[in-house]
This record gives C-alpha cells, sequence and structure tokens, in this order.
C-alpha cells in the first residue's frame, strides 16, 4: 500500500490533485490518498477518503501529520503578487519549512514541491533544475525560491529522501486562486495596459486539470531519486498576445494600445507601486507581474520523458472555464494578496 498526503487540498492546485489521484486510486486497490486541509468542508464534493484537518502553524497538528505516508504533495499555497512580506513569511514560507522539517524526520520518502516556471526567468528558466533568481520587488517569490533552496540543501544532507520540484506555469481553470490571469483582466478595462514587448513572450498557461495530473505523476512515478526539477505548460504555450487577442475577441475585452520594452515597463511599475500610500485602490500594475511576462522558454520535454505527464486541455479551454466562473464569483478586481489567515 502506498499512501500520499496532499496538503492545501481545497485549495486551487491542491483539489485538482486529489481529483486526479482519486481517479488513480479507483483503478489502484494499493494506494491510498490523504487530503490535509483546514477546512474539510471545503473539499470538492465526492472524496471518501482520510482527511486530515489542521492548520501548519499547529506542531501538534503537524507532529503526528506524516504518520504512515509515504509521500507528500505540497499544494499548501498563501500568495502575494506584490510586497506583503511579513505576511508570505510568516502565512507560507514558516509553515512550509517546519513541514519540510517534519518529513526529514519522518519516514516518508518523498516530498513533491509546487513552484513557478518563473522562479528563475527569463535567464535560466528553461533548465528547472537551475536555482531561482530572487527580485527584491517580489518577496513572496523570493520565499518561493527560498523553499527551493531549503529542499535543495536538506536533500544533500539526507540522501535517502526524494525531492521533486515542480515549476508551474500560470494557472487556469475551474477553481482559481490569485494568478496573472484574474488580476490582469479585469486591468485591461481601464486602456491603459500596454503590450510589454509587443507581447511576443510565451505565456505558459496550464489547466488545473492538467496540473493535477503532473503533480499526482510526481507523487507516484517510481525511480525517481534525489532532486528532481520539472518545468510544466499545458499541451500548447500562446504568447501573450495571443492570449489577450482571444480575450478580445471572444469577451470583448479591450486589447492593449502601445507597446512599450521591458526597460520601461519596470520603471512604470515601480511608479505605479509608488503611487499605492496615496491612492485607495491597488496599483495598475506591478513589477511582478512584469516578471510574470518574460520569457521562461520552459516546456515539457523532462516531464514527459521522466513522468509521462501528457497535458490534455487546451488554453483557451482552460480560460473559457475560468472566465465563466470569475464572472459568477469575481464582481471586482481581485486582490493581489490573498486574506490573511487567522
Amino acid at each position: 500500500m502506498k499512501t500520499i498526503l496532499v496538503t492545501g487540498a481545497n485549495g486551487f492546485i491542491g483539489s485538482h490533485t486529489i481529483n486526479w489521484l482519486t481517479q488513480r486510486a479507483a483503478q489502484n486497490s494499493e494506494l491510498n490518498i490523504i487530503a490535509a486541509c483546514r477546512d474539510r468542508a471545503k473539499l470538492a464534493p465526492g472524496f471518501e477518503g482520510e482527511v486530515r484537518e489542521g492548520d501548519l502553524r499547529d506542531k501538534a497538528y503537524l507532529h503526528t501529520l506524516l504518520n504512515g505516508v509515504d509521500g507528500v504533495v505540497n499544494c499548501m499555497a498563501w500568495s502575494s503578487l506584490w510586497g506583503h512580506k511579513p505576511l508570505s513569511d510568516r502565512l507560507y514560507f514558516q509553515p512550509v519549512q517546519q513541514l519540510i522539517e517534519q518529513f526529514f524526520s519522518s519516514e516518508a520518502s518523498r516530498f513533491v514541491n509546487v513552484s513557478s516556471s518563473s522562479a528563475a526567468s527569463p535567464e535560466h528558466s528553461q533548465d528547472a533544475s537551475s536555482p531561482g533568481i530572487p527580485h527584491p520587488f517580489w518577496p513572496h517569490m523570493c520565499n518561493v525560491i527560498n523553499i527551493e533552496n531549503l529542499l535543495r540543501q536538506r536533500q544533500q544532507q539526507q540522501t535517502d529522501k526524494t525531492i521533486v520540484n515542480m515549476r508551474l506555469g500560470i494557472f487556469a481553470g475551474e477553481s482559481y486562486g490569485l494568478g496573472l490571469l484574474p488580476v490582469l483582466i479585469p486591468r485591461l478595462k481601464t486602456h491603459l495596459v500596454p503590450w510589454v514587448a509587443g507581447g511576443y513572450t510565451d505565456l505558459p498557461i496550464v489547466d488545473g486539470r492538467d496540473l493535477g495530473q503532473s503533480l499526482g505523476l510526481a507523487a507516484l512515478t517510481a525511480d525517481l531519486h534525489g532532486y528532481q526539477a520539472f518545468n510544466i505548460t499545458g499541451p500548447q504555450v500562446p504568447t501573450v498576445r495571443e492570449v489577450i487577442l482571444f480575450l478580445n475577441k471572444e469577451y470583448g475585452y479591450p486589447r492593449p494600445h502601445f507597446s512599450v520594452p521591458f526597460s520601461v515597463a519596470y520603471p512604470f511599475a515601480w511608479l505605479m507601486e509608488k503611487f499605492d500610500v496615496i491612492v485607495p485602490w491597488e496599483p495598475l500594475i506591478v513589477r511582478s507581474i512584469v516578471h510574470l511576462l518574460e520569457e521562461t522558454g520552459s516546456n515539457n520535454l523532462h516531464a514527459e520523458k521522466l513522468l509521462g505527464y501528457r497535458p490534455v486541455h487546451d488554453w483557451r479551454d482552460a480560460i473559457r472555464v475560468q472566465v465563466a466562473e470569475m464572472n459568477k464569483k469575481q464582481t471586482r478586481p481581485m486582490s493581489m494578496a490573498r486574506p490573511v489567515t487567522d
């Protein structure tokens, strides 16, 4: 019997990972899936497996969380697209750091980590194993990179453990959370958002269902050892221009009226951030959004070869699903930081 525990099981990535693993478990009586989350009532309907309900910041909960577990898929997340370093430290880095230490002291043998395809962009993002490049203007991404570095270091100290670091593309699809699309789409309506570099850089959109497949495979694929790293995209990778022109044609969202190079976009975004202290709304654009538009050059070749990853959901369909959900749930532009968790 192999037991896989998924943290953050009621979040965007966690719910899709649970769904994929549950489907696989239905075909394999030797596979047991455990959902770890703060509120079992928010789990996707239909999950009938074990639930370990609690908060990763609770030491007593964390102490027993990994009992009887073979592999951990850490989908627990708190995100911010700009600022909020103390919250990112308290609600993301510290709980994940403690979970990692618990993993290395447990009997579990594999830890699957969720990271970003932009962690090393634009210089080194084609190589998922390359160290991340921290940018002080985005404290949360710095913490994502800090977690990668911690996992790499700890695995070198305990070589019997396997780490699988998943650098995921731009999230889209059902049960979406904070991400580029729900922040960018409402801002297009202002007619003030420019093309950056003409919109010709790639935007590696990935449907949540394909993300679930990739993380499930990372947990289950045999013969992975040491520190492994993968970039994950959808079956096709559109350009930013293709995505925005699709949004314009399909939904009538305005397309940009002018273009600026990255060398102009970054200082313009910096200026918008400075205005934040004197205006009652969030900045039109921030440097982290510009960073997400940088070329990553990521592809699925390594994940296809080692994991058997085969994405099937077209980026247009992922956007259609997400926009339909946004029209029901998102009555105002999404905040660029997740709500504070008590």
